[in-house]
């Protein structure tokens, strides 16, 4: 059933927003080129690798310039894996804009068709994050990772390390149907307010 519900909600999600999809893609292949889209390498279930699908937002070299940086790199970890927009200089200027309203994050619809997401789930962790839940970590990966989930509720306020590993598990522990709908629901107004320039 929980497939099912997959299944239909990412498909009427993904027909409601690929206008703007088209668009934003247009936007990132006129200002930055190829590729467009991006997949970084998360743990899926079963502590499977996959690529989740965004826009591009980085400059191409992105990754690389993490090596070449060491501060930036101890800032990302200490930061949960990510850096807040004003302090990234791997983000492009549309990206920025595409972070903050979600808009890079509509190719995941696809990840959650071809069966690596959910809609509702645990937030996709880098490998390197499941060290944060020490023996836990097989629990966490008993289900597949979701666009939308317990840890994104909290807004622009969300909890950072070791507050997200309490909140993911709970969430793990007591899932239902039911309780996905819900999340679904109240992510609709944390994702119309837009993401903080310094998340």
């Amino acid at each position: 059933m929980r497939r099912a519900f997959d299944l239909a909600g990412a498909l009427v999600l993904l027909l409601l927003t690929l206008p703007l999809l088209i668009v934003a893609a247009a936007v990132v292949l006129v200002t930055s080129g190829r590729p467009v889209f991006f997949g970084h390498v998360r743990v899926g279930r079963g502590g499977r690798l996959f690529r989740c699908w965004k826009l591009r937002t980085m400059a191409i070299d992105a990754e690389r310039v993490l090596d070449r940086v060491p501060d930036l790199r101890a800032r990302y970890v200490a930061n949960g894996y990510k850096l807040p927009m004003t302090q990234d200089p791997r983000v492009t200027l549309p990206g920025r804009w595409l972070r903050r309203s979600y808009i890079d994050e509509l190719p995941q619809f696809f990840n959650v068709l071809n069966g690596t997401m959910s809609l509702v789930g645990p937030r996709p962790v880098v490998p390197d994050e499941l060290t944060n839940y020490g023996s836990a970590a097989a629990e966490l990966l008993t289900e597949r990772p979701g666009i939308f989930g317990a840890w994104a509720l909290g807004g622009r306020a969300r909890a950072p390390y070791p507050e997200r590993v309490n909140v993911e598990l709970e969430y793990v522990r007591s899932r239902t149907l039911a309780a996905d709908v819900a999340i679904l629901v109240r992510s609709i107004p944390v994702v119309l307010s837009g993401q903080a320039p310094d998340a």
